[in-house]
């Protein structure tokens, strides 16, 4: 029985340049926090890499960190001292879904060591939708419960999206 794959091949997709792309910074508080996520449109929707390095770190077994990613609605990266990246806005939801549905709500980063990869497929936006919209790191995981943004805490990091 000779079967032909029907799955899609996004290693190669991977060594393609992306469709649009965000670099992402660390805020006063942790400079040290850098990284790209990348927007790859598919036929089956757009896949999500994100590479982020500098992330804080904690010590012990039970302890290690998780940070959630979001996509924000606000075009900039910019704020005050109380809230670096308040131009981001909040969660991209252009259909008023309650959270975790929000288009914009992404899987959370595991941070090892200060490195954290993350590649999903989303069909909750395309990649034209998501241009000159925020990328944004948070302190803490994402609960996929609490409303409006899952009591991800503080911003810590952010990027433009880029076509």
């Amino acid at each position: 029985m000779n079967r032909q794959n029907t799955y899609p091949n996004f290693g190669a997709l991977l060594r393609h340049r992306p469709e649009a792309l965000a670099i992402v910074d660390g805020d006063e508080a942790h400079p040290n926090i850098r990284g790209v996520v990348r927007f790859y449109g598919t036929r089956y929707g757009v896949l999500v890499v994100a590479e982020i390095e500098g992330l804080p770190t904690r010590g012990g077994a039970c302890d290690s960190p998780i940070f959630a990613l979001h996509i924000h609605e606000g075009d900039a990266c910019r704020g005050t001292a109380d809230d670096p990246f308040a131009a981001a806005k909040g969660h991209y939801n252009p259909h008023g879904c309650p959270h975790p549905y929000h288009a914009g709500d992404l899987p959370p980063l595991f941070g090892c060591n200060g490195y954290a990869f993350l590649c999903v497929l989303t069909d909750r936006f395309t990649v034209e939708e998501v241009l000159g919209r925020t990328v944004v790191i948070h302190a803490s995981p994402d609960d996929f419960t609490t409303q409006p943004a899952g009591n991800a805490h503080g911003r810590i990091a952010c990027g433009v999206i880029q076509g």
